[in-house]
């Protein structure tokens, strides 16, 4: 990965980030428009990310996969209101955390009761074949 070097800080382009956390530069844009993350600029105006920057990336791609919305992700690294003590920014992370899991819990008793009626109406189902195969091979 090639990084550029000023003043002993580890500085990433949109590439190089997109490419290591593989989503797309435009999500990295769309994250930045946000107000999740904030890069620096070259003179060039290109983009130049910091491992803070990265760091909050992370952040962000592991709340998105763990269901969380942009605005619950926001509140629980501190965006949201930037005088909050890590104490409460930990505590705000604890309770959707515990909103997460009774969600979770929640949804995998839903897919249960699915799981549960797709099995009953495919043994109704075979059954039924057997009852037609039987049927079939006396009328031959």
């Amino acid at each position: 990965m090639k990084r550029e070097e000023q003043k002993n800080t580890v500085m990433y382009t949109i590439s190089e980030l997109a490419d290591e956390l593989d989503i797309s530069t435009r999500a990295i844009r769309f994250y930045e428009e946000k107000g999740l993350i904030l890069p620096k600029r070259t003179k060039g105006n290109h983009r130049v990310y910091n491992k803070r920057d990265r760091a909050r990336l992370k952040l962000i791609l592991r709340g998105k996969r763990l269901g969380y919305s942009l605005e619950e992700i926001s509140e629980m690294i501190g965006l949201a209101n930037f005088n909050m003590e890590e104490e409460q920014q930990l505590k705000k992370t604890f309770t959707y955390g515990k909103k997460k899991l009774i969600e979770i819990n929640e949804r995998m008793q839903e897919l249960q009761i699915l799981k549960e009626d797709l099995l009953a109406i495919q043994q109704k189902i075979s059954n039924r074949m057997e009852e037609l195969k039987i049927k079939n091979s006396c009328l031959t």
